[in-house]
């Protein structure tokens, strides 16, 4: 079965980070990433987005302002994309500020380690939600499922680490977007835009081939083909 096309957009520092070490920091980058950030919601059937995110920032992972859903709906998009929430333990707050945000269905993929406590409270404010894999999310399953059900061709993934991390080495990443930032975090526990549990030998590492650059100020905006590695999808779950 095909798998939708799957990007990744990130901001980090110029050491690496998404973050500080205490998670304090979460928009670093100017006004004109941002405005990158909604032209590439605007090209995708749906946005995705781990449950820290989503729990500690406020966010909807929408289109935006009308000029970009008058572009989705001129490039033959729906006007408002899917919202897709990953949490491996369903652990989500119902009360996060994306459930507040109505426009368009939020679909959250879990596994088997979600209380059903949890998935009940989840359903109440969910469009759908979705159990792939019993302790690790079935990242291939779930994009066969989300292609399947709900016509997803072009799938954009906002982080964090450890997702991203998750999609890599599942061999599962098209593309990536990546903003560097003017600025220097440092800090041993703080996120990078790959976490988890990481590959251990050199041949595990996901290939980058350099498709543009441009600079902007301060910042430069990198776009990336992600080359499949020798162990592609041998290790892809997450846990959270």
């Amino acid at each position: 079965m095909k798998l939708p096309y799957v990007f990744i957009n990130m901001a980090m520092t110029a050491d690496g980070k998404i973050a500080t070490a205490n998670r304090a920091v979460s928009t670093f980058s100017s006004k004109y990433d941002f405005e990158h950030l909604l032209e590439l919601r605007a090209s995708a059937d749906a946005v995705m987005s781990g449950a820290r995110t989503v729990n500690e920032q406020v966010v909807n992972l929408g289109p935006g302002p009308a000029k970009f859903r008058r572009l989705r709906l001129q490039s033959g998009l729906a006007e408002y994309n899917l919202r897709v929430i990953v949490s491996g333990s369903g652990s989500m707050n119902p009360h996060a500020e994306i459930f507040c945000h109505r426009f368009s269905p939020i679909i959250i993929l879990t596994t088997g380690r979600a209380a059903e406590r949890k998935l009940e409270r989840l359903r109440a404010v969910a469009d759908a939600v979705k159990t792939l894999g019993e302790n690790e999310i079935d990242f291939r399953g779930a994009f066969e499922w989300l292609g399947a059900k709900w016509n997803v061709q072009r799938l954009l993934c906002e982080g964090g680490g450890e997702l991203n991390g998750a999609l890599f080495r599942a061999g599962l990443v098209n593309e990536l977007h990546l903003t560097i930032c003017p600025k220097i975090f440092g800090g041993r526990n703080a996120p990078t835009i790959a976490d988890g549990t990481g590959v251990r030998h050199l041949a595990g590492a996901t290939r980058l081939r350099l498709k543009s650059m441009k600079r902007v100020g301060d910042e430069l905006f990198l776009v990336y083909d992600a080359l499949k590695s020798a162990t592609s999808g041998k290790a892809g779950g997450l846990k959270l």
